[in-house]
């Protein structure tokens, strides 16, 4: 694969293999992250826009009151906000420089989205290795926060299809990192939250499919019994995960959907997806999601399929990514915003420690819109800060209702703690240093690769550094 110094110029077109230069299309329903995607906070920076690569050395230069390179903004919390700061914005740096059809490897800036990746890989027979629950993340924020997908138990985190990046500093020096070069940078950099300096370029290995469609199969379950005994038995299907009720009690408790799928192997036509033309219009009223309107949901949601057990052939966007068809989703949780818990508690507690914290919520009054739970597999993550452990995970979104939703959050928090769990850096506002510094203890080592000019509100407020050059 190309090295560093010929990745810094686009690949010229040869043969058919539709190699670049490629300019990737705006992206639908973006404005520049002033606000993370949950909406809150919400804090002043200045907007620094990074048009190529060779932008960022520049662009670093005498920069004062700290600074950090952001994408789409996707991150639920503060982790792409610096408060009074400098925000690097990398959308503009969305070239692909090289695709090799023979091995999958695709190298591109790191301001390209997946969705981007995804227009032009898909209609070429190739698809992401790895996928969160949106497609409108940057390549280089699916490496800051080495995301994570409904196959994680067979593939891993993004980070470990990664197979090397460039690494700007603020000195000027810059780094080739892979897991042969510069691997203790490469480690730091993957789930490093975009503090050990800016990525100009990645290269990722794609994978190969020959259809859109999904062979998929949504199965009902009651109880946290009935969802393990479902991954045990369907551990060798590359994508799993459910949807779980967190507002039912009694014999409703813990109810879901067990969701699977894997890629066809009937091979069908490759076209790009069309971009979404739903919009959530407009700020809905902060008691439009309460425990009644969710649970009448709930009650649907688990009722959809008329029979316990489905199959279907499902084009891989619903699949992928249902929320993704109406932009500006996160305004169905009102001005306010919303915030999310996502915990991942290793095996030996993963089952007591999710009906505990399930009860919790259910016994709060505060509901959940959107509650996600699946299991992580053994695949080691490449990154020193990466979230994910083999055991369970469970995200939960909810309207914030400051007086109540900070308090059970802390509490979630702490029960997490007590469970040896720990929480997801990307999708958090809300907790506390002594809780993330107990989840991640590795953060001083990370503390020692940080760019000195690079920071985040995130950072400042879990680790106590103001750092500011």
């Amino acid at each position: 694969m190309a090295q560093s110094a010929s990745v810094q110029e686009p690949a010229q077109e040869t043969g058919t293999s539709a190699r670049p230069p490629y300019q990737a299309p705006p992206q639908p329903g973006f404005k520049p992250p002033f606000e993370p995607w949950g909406r809150y906070p919400v804090y002043d920076a200045k907007i620094v826009p990074l048009n190529w690569q060779g932008d960022i050395p520049g662009s670093m230069k005498g920069l004062h009151g700290g600074a950090l390179a952001v994408g789409m903004g996707r991150s639920y919390g503060d982790s792409c906000l610096l408060k009074d700061g400098n925000l690097l914005l990398t959308t503009g740096m969305n070239r692909l420089l090289d695709f090799d059809p023979a091995t999958g490897l695709l190298t591109a800036e790191a301001g390209i989205t997946l969705a981007q990746i995804l227009d032009f890989c898909v209609p070429r027979g190739f698809f992401l290795p790895v996928s969160p629950g949106t497609k409108y993340v940057t390549l280089g924020g699916a490496i800051a926060n080495d995301i994570h997908g409904k196959n994680h138990h067979v593939a891993g985190t993004f980070g470990s299809h990664v197979t090397q990046f460039g690494l700007m500093r603020s000195d000027g020096s810059y780094k080739l990192c892979s897991p042969t070069e510069n691997p203790d940078w490469y480690s730091a950099t993957i789930g490093g939250l975009g503090l050990t300096g800016v990525i100009p370029w990645a290269t990722l290995r794609m994978k190969p499919i020959v259809s859109r469609a999904i062979d998929y199969e949504g199965i009902q379950f009651h109880g946290i019994d009935e969802f393990l005994a479902l991954t045990e038995q369907y551990k060798h299907i590359e994508y799993t995960v459910s949807w779980v009720d967190c507002v039912s009690t009694g014999k409703n408790f813990a109810r879901g959907v067990f969701m699977l799928g894997d890629h066809s192997r009937v091979p069908d036509e490759l076209n790009p997806s069309p971009e979404p033309k739903l919009v959530f219009p407009f700020d809905a009223p902060g008691f439009a999601l309460n425990q009644y309107s969710v649970t009448a949901f709930n009650t649907v949601f688990f009722h959809k399929q008329l029979k316990p057990h489905v199959k279907a052939l499902q084009d891989y966007e619903p699949f992928f990514y249902p929320l993704d068809k109406v932009l500006h989703w996160n305004r169905m949780y009102g001005k306010s915003g919303l915030l999310q818990f996502q915990y991942a508690i290793p095996w030996e507690n993963a089952r007591e420690g999710t009906i505990a914290i399930l009860g919790a919520v259910a016994k709060s009054g505060l509901a959940s819109f959107l509650a996600v739970l699946k299991a992580f597999g053994d695949v080691p993550s490449p990154g020193l800060m990466s979230f994910p452990q083999p055991g369970i995970t469970l995200a939960l979104d909810f309207p914030i209702k400051p007086n109540l939703s900070f308090p059970l959050f802390e509490r979630l928090a702490d029960m997490t703690r007590e469970y040896g769990g720990r929480l997801y850096p990307a999708k958090d506002a809300a907790m506390t240093a002594s809780q993330f510094q107990a989840f991640y203890p590795q953060w001083e080592k990370l503390e020692r690769f940080r760019d000195p000019l690079l920071t985040s509100s995130f950072w400042e407020r879990v680790t106590g550094d103001k750092t500011i050059l």
